[in-house]
């Protein structure tokens, strides 16, 4: 049972993110050009990475983030496999796919990356910070996609916080980082403290996306850093 409420609650929350990440660029905005080519090449990435771990029997060997093996490239190389079964694997790249869409339209393709970056390699550099230098040590946790989407689904949320006009969606942003919280204290989910992380961030970076060219946003607005001006074509 309580694998299954583990697996609701954090569901759950992924929910509630995608919630907020539709309140910040709009309903329609994953119909609408031009493709997001950041977010079809991370879905391609993991998509590889699952064929290559099911043809070659050492890849989780050589590639996953086993604290008991060595190797730098362990913590990047993780995130493109997969540890949690056919639905497991199934659920992190569609939701790999959605959330990096939800992301470029906002975000636009480059700083896609450098938050999806972050999310993988930030959280263990913060835990460390605060004390808790041990790695999981539950081979569950050893790959897997799911963390770095929680984190960048979580940029949006802290984004959606101080661009919406409305108490409603204010709310839902701030909802995030409480749920995830919760879940961390509750479970020990790490889904749940990577989300707090990645709405801290994101409400550090959008103050700082938006003096980049290209990617000013009014305080008080949902328009998504990603629209360009009228007549300008955005092929990032």
């Amino acid at each position: 049972m309580s694998v299954i409420v583990f697996n609701v609650t954090t569901a759950a929350l992924l929910i509630l993110m995608f919630k907020g990440a539709l309140a910040l660029i709009g309903e329609d905005a994953l119909r609408r050009p031009p493709i997001p080519w950041v977010a079809v090449a991370l879905t391609a990435v993991a998509v590889g990475g699952m064929v290559l771990q099911h043809s070659w029997a050492g890849a989780m060997d050589a590639l996953d983030d086993d604290p008991r093996r060595s190797g730098w490239w362990r913590v990047v190389t993780s995130v493109f496999l997969q540890n949690g079964g056919v639905l497991g694997a199934a659920w992190n790249i569609v939701t790999l796919a959605v959330v990096a869409a939800c992301a470029q339209r906002f975000w636009r393709g480059p700083l896609t990356v450098a938050l999806f970056a972050a999310g993988i390699l930030l959280p263990e550099r913060v835990d460390a910070l605060f004390g808790d230098t041990g790695h999981s040590t539950d081979p569950r946790n050893f790959a897997g996609s799911s963390g770095a989407t929680y984190f960048l689904a979580a940029t949006l949320a802290g984004a959606l916080l101080l661009c919406a006009p409305a108490v409603k969606d204010r709310l839902l942003a701030l909802s995030v980082p409480v749920a995830g919280l919760a879940m961390w204290l509750a479970q020990d989910n790490g889904h749940g403290l990577v989300a707090v992380y990645g709405f801290v961030l994101g409400v550090v970076v959008l103050p700082l996306a938006r003096r980049l060219p290209r990617t000013a946003v009014p305080a008080a607005s949902r328009a998504p850093l990603g629209d360009a001006p009228p007549n300008t074509p955005d092929t990032v």
